[in-house]
């Protein structure tokens, strides 16, 4: 490892041990999960924020997670592991996952890639459906798109509805945003990021009628 990443490593070993940090040391993995969701949520935000420190920070907090959990993982009683285990592992994975780099396999299209990466995962990790590993926590948007896509590199079909203008109940509205995220996806576009986006520029256009508004409202108690 580098000089900082052994001194975070070293840094998180003094922490959890006695004589160290109460709180850290009484942490699980159980306890630590909600903080590694938000911390990717922060993530992201960091990067559509485009600010280098911002980013450079918010990566550092995910890595702190992953070096805190690997910690505690040291501690189980049958079957430790620690963060040499898992950096390891998850260079074996890229490795194995890569063979047009790493072995003789033809690069090929992206759309050859992408169905060779499912069919390896498949075969390494054990998983019999097409759609296993999807975390039930993504919102539904990105969950949404990521069955599609699934789906369409698995040759599966899909039913998706199609958008309409009709006035809509909740079965409606899903049926209408489920669309989206297939157009979304047969157009290469990410449905979670360009809703963020848009969500993004009318809190923004927002924040400044609500500031205009404060602004005239001290001129005139002014």
């Amino acid at each position: 490892m580098t000089d900082g990443l052994t001194r975070l490593v070293e840094v998180m070993d003094r922490l959890r041990s006695p004589g160290g940090c109460d709180w850290d040391a009484e942490q699980t993995h159980e306890s630590l999960a909600p903080y590694a969701l938000e911390e990717a949520h922060e993530l992201v935000e960091a990067i559509e924020s485009g600010s280098r420190t911002h980013l450079r920070e918010e990566l550092g907090d995910v890595l702190l997670q992953v070096v805190f959990h690997s910690r505690v993982a040291q501690e189980h009683p049958s079957e430790p592991f620690g963060i040499d285990e898992v950096a390891a592992g998850c260079a074996d994975k890229l490795v194995a996952r890569h063979p047009h780099v790493f072995g003789d396999d033809d690069a090929g299209t992206m759309d050859e890639h992408l169905r060779r990466w499912d069919r390896i995962k498949a075969e390494t990790s054990g998983r019999e459906s097409a759609f296993d590993g999807i975390p039930t926590t993504l919102g539904a948007l990105a969950r949404a798109q990521k069955v599609l896509g699934r789906a369409a590199r698995a040759d599966l079909p899909v039913d998706a509805p199609a958008a309409t203008d009709e006035p809509a109940g909740e079965s409606a509205i899903g049926d209408a945003l489920l669309a989206l995220a297939a157009r979304a996806q047969a157009e290469g576009v990410d449905a979670e990021t360009a809703l963020r986006g848009a969500v993004r520029r009318v809190e923004e256009a927002a924040r400044a009628a609500e500031q205009a508004r404060r602004s005239d409202t001290d001129s005139s108690s002014g």
